[in-house]
């Protein structure tokens, strides 16, 4: 581990980070959805989707960005196919609500459609794919950022789309894939990370408004201080579109079915919105009513297994299904302790003593 890293032993962490947000009024089971699955995050290796989110959470809540125990409400309702509306409510709270919706109705219907709009900051996507893998569903998620504008598409430099994650689901015996990123070249969370002292940047990752490409967090947020709040509006700049074209092309169609076809609205134009809010289209089919469950658990495991004894480009390196390094990650990460930047630490710490929230020993 780097020098300039803290180790936090996991279950520490999780009854730490869920004591800040009972300590903002949470009740327990808000706070312990909110505090597992950021902490999945970081389990995972998605670190900017994980607690160094908490002092922003804070802030959101008790600004009233982001509201507590919220109940999501059912707009339409079509029997394989419903929209609810998540009230601004936190993410970790109502976009559960939504999946298990969407869960039901396809074990019911073999098929389902779930919309979800203004639900708070979902984090990591990938963790809605898991929960329907674990019904036994394939799952599709198109995510997008309400009035967050972040990304400049292929062959611009102004923001025009937010990081729009992409998460699909695939369940088979001993071998789920799960495929789950955003469709910029790096998540936000990911420059927020960076910029407090995390993994540097690809060079490329940014770009200023003159088309230059940058690596440097400022070229999003603008002059900040080491520990303290980012804001993305202070930065001239802005995030890539992964893979050109084509991770333009996937993040217009997120705003698109995330944002237009949920009513929840896209990153922009920006109006007079005071809070950003994410919505999700997302899409579960059931391979028993689909009548092939059996071949395609055969097929499905025989084609991965043929993949991955790929010849390797690099004899030290393993050929990796979606989900593999994840869940390599994980495991290590339960072992030893999950790893934070100081600042990122420091940041979090700083919420729970102004809370008086006690540190964990």
């Amino acid at each position: 581990m780097p020098v300039d890293q803290v180790l936090v032993e996991a279950k520490k962490l999780d009854a730490y980070v869920a004591a800040i947000f009972r300590a903002i009024g949470c009740d327990a089971a808000e706070a312990g959805r909110i505090s597992s699955h950021l902490l999945g995050a970081n389990l995972a290796g998605h670190d900017s989707h994980g607690v160094a989110r908490v002092p922003r959470y804070v802030e959101w809540c008790e600004a009233g960005y982001v509201l507590k125990g919220q109940t999501a409400e059912v707009v339409t309702d079509g029997g394989c196919f419903a929209l609810l509306d998540g009230k601004f409510g936190f993410g970790q709270t109502v976009t559960p609500q939504a999946v298990d919706l969407g869960i039901a109705r396809a074990q019911q219907h073999g098929i389902a459609v779930v919309g979800l709009r203004n639900a708070g900051h979902i984090g990591r996507v990938g963790d809605y794919a898991e929960t329907a893998i674990r019904a036994g569903l394939i799952s599709v998620h198109f995510v997008n950022v309400a009035g967050s504008v972040l990304v400049a598409p292929f062959g611009a430099t102004d923001r025009r789309f937010s990081t729009a994650p992409f998460s699909v689901g695939v369940p088979l015996p001993g071998r789920p894939l799960v495929l789950d990123f955003a469709t910029s070249l790096v998540a936000e969370g990911k420059v927020m990370v960076a910029s407090n002292g995390g993994k540097a940047l690809p060079p490329d990752a940014l770009i200023e408004p003159d088309g230059r490409l940058s690596g440097d967090p400022h070229t999003l947020y603008g002059p900040y201080e080491k520990v303290g709040p980012r804001d993305v509006t202070k930065g001239s700049g802005a995030i890539r579109a992964f893979g050109e074209h084509k991770g333009s092309g996937l993040a217009f169609m997120c705003e698109m079915l995330g944002g237009a076809l949920t009513g929840g609205g896209t990153s922009g134009p920006i109006s007079e919105r005071t809070r950003i809010a994410n919505g999700m289209l997302s899409f579960y089919v059931s391979p028993r009513h689909f009548g092939t469950e059996a071949e395609f658990h055969a097929s499905g495991r025989a084609y991965v297994d043929w993949v991955l004894a790929a010849n390797r480009a690099d004899p030290d390196q393993p050929v990796l299904a979606p989900g593999d390094k994840e869940a390599t990650t994980r495991a290590d990460r339960l072992a030893n302790g999950v790893p934070l930047q100081p600042d990122t630490w420091e940041g979090i710490r700083q919420v729970a003593r102004r809370l008086g929230v006690v540190e964990p020993n």
